[in-house]
């Protein structure tokens, strides 16, 4: 698990290449924390976002997947 100003940050990695990220927002600088979403359709879409309400991204994708989240 990385720290960023004390606070845990999401670790987005690549289960086909094991490449990793970690996001801040660039508003507050605060590490995005992992999310989801719930769809019309019910189904659920996994997202990163600032954790002071600036916003949301779509979880970033490696080799054509989404990256999992090592941390909730």
């Amino acid at each position: 698990m990385t720290t960023h100003y004390g606070a845990a940050m999401a670790t987005y990695e690549c289960s086909s290449c094991g490449m990793s990220v970690n996001a801040t927002c660039g508003t507050c600088d605060a590490p995005l924390v992992n999310d989801t979403i719930q769809r019309d359709d019910g189904s659920s879409v996994q997202v990163s976002k600032c954790p002071n309400g600036h916003g949301k991204i779509k979880s970033p994708m490696c080799c054509g997947v989404d990256m999992s989240c090592a941390v909730a």
